[in-house]
């Protein structure tokens, strides 16, 4: 496994990364990138440390050591350790980072058990999970199409979507465009597929493709957001920007200009079956139901913490109404707290055998996740209220002379001195006020699926595991109790009867 420092070297290969307009010579110095690289540094390790690893490294089928998460679930038992190695991991970042290394085995983590799904090229599979497993590299996906005219199918945007443009006897020559590509710029590959059914048509089976690619490929660009993390170390300091100054996951566009793909790096091609199917077919969406309630629920632990802070530096946490608030907030971390402990406790069984993370609550998770983290956010707002509003400019202020007599006096709290009541209330600002509060919110969102997707989703698995069919049968039940002539059983009187009783 990496260490820390080899994982910061290991980003230094030449790759293609885009920001302000200019290429990015070494993304482990640039300030748009440095300190997030060291916060997935920091994870590597932890993977290292004598405690810490206890809780988060186990061996794999080969024997290689690896994060807990990576290794492929046989039990109810694997799911749970691998449920809290993740959280360790969260942890370290308060569960700002959905994206770190252990996030792709949600895919990378079925390779092994899901071998047989990826017709032609089961050893690819097999040999991509040795190789990441044993590394724990660094593996982002890209897999939604731009949104340039979605109301054409892919065969009409050849020159948009990701495609095969040149077929070779040692691979393939691909071109075109994926998003988003969160922490793409310090990753080591991308993963590129397609989510949901694709309609290829027109017999074009040139997108029916699934493949791994280094980040350093020729021809591989990646074309960034706006950096927090710059923005924090223009206008602030740690103290004004606590999370964005170095939990910034960089999103990007990622751009293929001719990128060859070695035959040995290819999971699918002009299989339509396969390559429209791989969410579904490899319980894709139940692993990462499980790692990203693990990550809310480590983020809302610290959002509570954080709120029960709050109000007791305004001197409101007596207030009823402030007491209801917090405990919504509590109600909704118990909550996602118990779902992730439903996917683990009562598992599915997959292909091979393989521990799936129950299905019903990693749907239910999908629905809620998105609505929690809305809530949580508004409770903030109207509970913590204009005290995030008059925060002063920066840390810079309390360094004044002639002002911090002035903020002593009027920034202070209920028990605490003014330094650490907005040293408190910038972390708030910082969860959900900043820019890179606003991408969390756009974030949680649609972690996991648009909102109609993840809602369409949770009632076709219902219809197709046969729930559905269950919850009529129990209303049919209900129904069959009664008629146009009264109870149709024993049980209950009719009106008949009781009336003629009553006589």
């Amino acid at each position: 496994m990496l260490t820390g420092k080899e994982f910061l070297e290991s980003l230094k290969d030449g790759r293609k990364v885009y920001l302000y307009g200019e290429e990015i010579d070494d993304v482990t110095t640039h300030p748009a990138f440095r300190n997030a690289a060291r916060s997935y540094a920091r994870l590597y390790d932890s993977l290292h440390d004598p405690e810490l690893s206890k809780k988060i490294v186990t061996e794999n089928e080969y024997g290689d050591k690896t994060h807990r998460f990576f290794k492929t679930p046989k039990s109810s038992g694997d799911l749970f350790k691998a449920r809290d190695a993740i959280a360790e991991w969260s942890k370290l970042n308060y569960g700002f980072m959905g994206r770190t290394p252990d996030y792709k085995a949600t895919f990378v983590g079925h390779l092994q058990g899901y071998a047989d799904f990826f017709e032609g090229f089961e050893d690819n599979a097999k040999e991509w999970y040795r190789k990441v497993s044993k590394d724990v590299s660094f593996v982002n996906h890209t897999i939604i199409n731009p949104q340039v005219d979605r109301s054409k199918p892919l065969h009409e945007n050849k020159d948009v979507f990701v495609r095969v443009v040149n077929e070779r006897d040692d691979g393939i020559i691909v071109s075109g465009a994926k998003m988003v590509g969160t922490s793409s710029p310090l990753t080591h590959y991308t993963f590129v597929g397609n989510y949901g059914p694709k309609d290829l048509g027109d017999g074009d089976q040139s997108h029916a493709l699934m493949f791994m690619m280094s980040m350093n490929a020729p021809g591989l660009k990646m074309i960034s957001r706006p950096s927090y993390e710059l923005m924090a170390a223009t206008t602030g300091t740690p103290f004004d920007y606590p999370l964005s100054s170095r939990f910034d996951e960089n999103d990007a566009v990622i751009v293929l200009d001719n990128v060859f793909i070695p035959w040995e790096d290819v999971l699918a091609y002009k299989n339509i079956e396969v390559s429209n199917n791989f969410v579904p077919g490899t319980h894709f969406v139940n692993r990462f139901s499980l790692h990203g309630g693990t990550r809310l629920a480590v983020k809302l632990d610290f959002m509570a913490g954080l709120l029960l802070k709050a109000t007791e530096g305004a001197g409101t946490k007596q207030f009823r109404g402030v007491q209801v608030n917090v405990g919504e907030v509590l109600a909704l971390r118990n909550m996602m707290w118990s779902l992730t402990t439903a996917m683990v406790s009562e598992p599915d069984v997959g292909m091979n055998g393989l521990a799936i993370p129950n299905s019903f609550a990693s749907h239910a998770y999908r629905v809620l996740a998105p609505e929690t983290w809305v809530r949580v956010k508004n409770i903030f707002k109207q509970v913590v209220a204009g005290g995030l509003i008059q925060l002063p400019s920066s840390s810079k202020d309390f360094l004044n002379e002639d002002l911090k007599p002035y903020i002593d006096k009027y920034y202070r709290g209920t028990g605490i001195s003014a330094e650490e009541r907005v040293k408190l209330l910038k972390l708030v600002w910082d969860s959900i006020g900043t820019e890179f509060g606003g991408r969390h919110e756009l974030y949680e969102i649609n972690y996991a699926g648009n909102t109609e997707n993840v809602r369409l989703e949770t009632l076709k698995h219902a219809e197709a595991s046969g729930a559905a069919d269950t919850y009529k049968a129990f209303a049919d039940s209900a129904m069959s109790d009664y008629d146009l002539h009264g109870w149709t059983n024993s049980t209950w009187i009719n009106e008949v009867e009781e009336s003629s009783a009553l006589k």
